[in-house]
């Protein structure tokens, strides 16, 4: 068996205990597996199949010359296009950066490199990492493989399909107001977003650069571990980030048991715009855990509601400097317009951003704008800071917070375009622990029907700042008693069968 095909039913420690077969055999079966599944859903916007083929006879010669294998050794992954990898596209899903090709590489792109892993393409997304859904993208949406009619997430749309659909068993996505772990959980995955800082963001293409936070897709959390235990650790490249050692698991007497934990249930967490099954999902999750020995315990977020202005305030502010870079000048898509400086600025951003894009470059300008920054900008941070505060108390009487990760399970393609604020609201449980800088998981807790479709339901778990061993371990407990994580996408099987065979 290779080290890809074991997945469904083993996580990716057992597969690389294995070894029983050539890294390059590996990724010619990824590719096959792509190659066969990736029309219908359009996870990559780049394959770099040359590039993996020659890192995987690298890797051949040097495990057969007796150096010690890394810890992701021959494993394949994918990257978000807004990452860094020397000589790879990394265009946010966007025209205005469409062919170019990064000059460097990331921190944690080289520690992923370092431990043995093949990355072997980058990974449609929301543009700039802007949506919720995969329809900002450029390039065309992303489908969610338990119904591609359906959108998967965003913006780490491809990297959580490229997990959920089994083309790699690891994909980087970057998180900034629930980019990973909406879409793990509309998707059936785990996705977790580490405590601000706990990953160097050297290397990732910025949006929200206190916002922003590079996190992984897999599917158990024991991958998860090993990923961020790689990638975690400080960086002198980077100056947010935590001068700390790589994160290591935490680790129990019992892995299933709870005993002497108290888990948060937020009553804000449980909105009217909450659907039935969602709820249902997640009660039954939430009876689970105090199974194990957790103890349920009534907490509140108060200023909650206030989480998705201010982060539409704060993030659109830092996305309008982050993309003044984009003017035709060094690097990207140029227009000369009328023949004039301002000319050739205006028709360049006109013709390479899309309509989401301009508004939150708009609203920030707006928010940051002289008469305006106070009355905006300072009360959302004001506001943010009474969030964090919210967390804070929470987290004098319990360990973990725990609640839905998405108030919708997956919503057709095209059904919420037409209104923004309400496409804003798929974010609304996920924003305040970004603006927050928590660490939190999505893991797979259940299934609803949707017109007779079986559509994945996610929990999320939140943890005090740099709580992240202590998150995972509760979702470790979950996961271990539970059959969720294990359940695929129905529609995926038999492209899955005929991609190993090396058809389509």
């Amino acid at each position: 068996m290779s080290r890809t095909d074991g997945l469904d039913a083993v996580g990716l420690r057992d597969v690389l205990a294995r070894g029983d077969e050539s890294v390059e055999a590996t990724i010619a079966e990824t590719f096959d597996r792509i190659d066969a599944v990736d029309p219908r859903l359009h996870v990559f916007l780049n394959t770099e199949r040359a590039y993996a083929e020659r890192r995987a006879i690298e890797l051949d010669r040097a495990r057969a010359a007796g150096e010690p294998p890394g810890p992701l050794f021959g494993v394949p992954i994918a990257l978000k296009a807004n990452m860094c990898l020397e000589g790879f596209e990394s265009n946010c899903g966007s025209k205005i950066l469409a062919g170019y090709r990064a000059p460097y590489t990331a921190t944690f792109v080289q520690r992923l490199l370092d431990a043995g892993a093949i990355p072997v393409g980058t990974t449609n997304m929301d543009e700039f990492a802007m949506g919720s859904s995969s329809e900002n993208s450029a390039f065309g949406p992303t489908r969610n493989p338990w119904d591609p009619s359906r959108i998967p997430g965003g913006s780490s749309s491809g990297s959580a399909v490229a997990v959920a659909a089994g083309l790699v068993p690891i994909a980087l996505g970057s998180d900034t107001g629930g980019s990973v772990w909406q879409p793990a959980a509309l998707c059936g995955i785990h996705g977790f977003k580490p405590t601000y800082g706990r990953v160097s963001r050297y290397g990732l293409i910025a949006f929200g650069s206190s916002l922003d936070q590079v996190s992984p897709f897999a599917r158990s959390v024991r991958d998860i571990e090993l990923v961020m235990n790689v990638m975690s650790g400080a960086d002198a490249n980077d100056s947010t980030c935590l001068d700390e050692p790589p994160l290591e698991p935490e680790h129990a007497r019992d892995p299933s048991s709870l005993a002497g934990l108290s888990v948060g249930v937020p009553q804000e967490y449980f909105p009217s715009i909450l659907e039935v099954g969602v709820r249902r999902a997640v009660e039954a999750a939430l009876a689970t855990l105090e199974k194990l020995g957790a103890k349920l315990v009534p907490v509140t977020l108060p200023h909650t509601e206030f989480a998705i202005p201010t982060y539409y305030v704060l993030a659109t502010a830092e996305a309008s400097s982050n993309l003044a870079r984009y003017d035709g000048v060094r690097y990207g898509l140029r227009v000369d317009g009328d023949g004039s400086l301002q000319g050739m600025f205006a028709a360049t951003r006109a013709a390479g951003f899309g309509a989401e894009v301009k508004r939150r470059i708009l609203l920030g300008t707006y928010v940051l704008s002289a008469g305006y920054y106070d009355a905006w900008y300072g009360r959302a941070l004001r506001a943010r800071a009474l969030l964090r505060q919210d967390f804070e108390r929470a987290f004098e009487s319990v360990d973990v917070i725990a609640g839905p990760t998405s108030p919708l399970a997956a919503f057709k393609i095209g059904e919420k375009t037409a209104d923004p604020l309400e496409m804003y609201l798929s974010d609304a449980l996920t924003v305040p622990t970004s603006l927050s800088g928590l660490p939190a998981i999505s893991v797979p807790c259940g299934v609803v029907e949707v017109d007779s479709t079986p559509l994945p339901v996610g929990l999320q778990l939140i943890g005090p700042h740099r709580g992240d061993a202590r998150v995972l371990r509760v979702a470790r407990a979950f996961e271990s008693v539970t059959e969720f994580a294990r359940a695929r996408p129905p529609r995926m099987l038999d492209a899955r069968g005929a991609a190993r065979g090396g058809r389509a």
